[in-house]
Formats: structure tokens, sequence, C-alpha cells
């Protein structure tokens, strides 16, 4: 896409982080992701911690307001922007969680058919490799589409963020320009594939 169609364009996204920490690392991806996006897309940061645990009890009663105000975030959207941590090899509890209420009601969610970029950081040295691949599983219930490439893992992340909690690695700043650039060209995909009628599978759409 060049300048100049750009220039006419705007793509809304949603960006969440599965930690509930203020210092969370992933936070600051997502930060950084704001100061990196191209121009005309914007980036909306939603704070997961006020959801309650999934309930089917509860949720037959009416979602709650936290989690009616997170859907209400995700229809809106015209994309998705989710950094992940990796506890115990895996995708952090309060993530999952979210994952669960958004993707009610079964074939209804308001995450079908939403593009979605995938990132995480953490200290160990293989990043969020193992956390990534299980949200990509969870992802393809819902019916949301992921950019495939590039995989931003962030290993070593205590090291590639000043005091202040900006990212200062180029490397990692390169690759997160490029995963947001994938992200855009994949929402215009589906955008031109109607993929808001549900007509594709997610293993169908490549970037």
């Amino acid at each position: 896409m060049d300048h100049e169609t750009r220039k006419t364009e705007a793509l809304r996204v949603l960006g969440f982080a599965g930690s509930l920490r203020n210092g969370s690392l992933n936070k600051a991806l997502l930060r950084a992701a704001q100061e990196l996006a191209p121009s005309g897309m914007t980036i909306e940061l939603f704070d997961l911690s006020p959801l309650p645990l999934y309930n089917y009890d509860i949720e037959q009663q009416g979602d709650p307001r936290p989690v009616a105000e997170f859907k209400d975030a995700i229809r809106l959207a015209e994309a998705l922007l989710i950094a992940t941590p990796e506890y115990q090899h895996g995708v952090p509890g309060v993530l999952k969680n979210a994952l669960d209420w958004a993707s009610r009601p079964p074939g209804r969610s308001v995450m079908q058919g939403k593009p979605a970029a995938i990132m995480g950081a953490s200290p160990g040295f293989t990043g969020t490799a193992r956390a990534q691949t299980q949200l990509r599983e969870a992802l393809t219930y819902s019916k949301t589409y992921t950019v495939l490439q590039p995989e931003v893992l962030v290993g070593r992340a205590n090291e590639k963020f000043d005091e202040a909690g900006r990212l200062i690695d180029e490397p990692t700043r390169a690759f997160m320009r490029k995963l947001l650039e994938e992200l855009w060209g994949l929402a215009r995909l589906l955008q031109g594939r109607g993929a808001d009628e549900r007509e594709l599978h997610p293993a169908d759409v490549k970037p």
C-alpha cells in the first residue's frame, strides 16, 4: 500500500495484553506498537483486569459490564493486536479468560472474521513461542484470522526496554513495524473478500 493511498484510509486496532501488572513488558510492547504504527493506523489499548472469571451461570444472566465493554471494543475495531506473556510454557490465564468471554456465543462471537496480530515479550531466551502457538490454536475456535509472519518473539526482553519502558532494540522495532504492516494488509484483504460473511476458514487466509 503506497503512502498516498494510506492518507485516505484509517485502520482502528484494539490492543490488549495478557498481563495485569503495571510494569508488564507486554503492555510496554503495545505502547511501542502505538509509537511505531503506520500513518493512519490507530491502536487503542484495553485493560483486561476488570474482566471476571468466565462462568456460564453468570453469562446466562447477561454479560457483566466489563465483558460487554470488552466485546463492544472488539466489535468497533477493524483489527486486533494481542501481546502475550508466557507462563509455565503457556498462555496466561488472564488472556485465555478474556478470549473465553469474547468467543461467546459460539458461532456469533465478536471476534469472528477479525484479523489479528500476535506478539509477545519474555525475559526467557525463546520469547513467547509456546504461548503464541497455543494462542493461535485458540483463535481458530472463534474464526479469528491471524498474521502468519513475522513472528515477534521478544526474548531477553528486559534488556530491550529502557528504564522508562520504551522499546530501544532496533531489530525488534523493525519486526514490529513489519507485523503492523502485515496486519494492515490482512485487514484489507479480508474486507475485499467479504470475510464479514464468514466465507473463509482461518487456515485459508494468508497475508
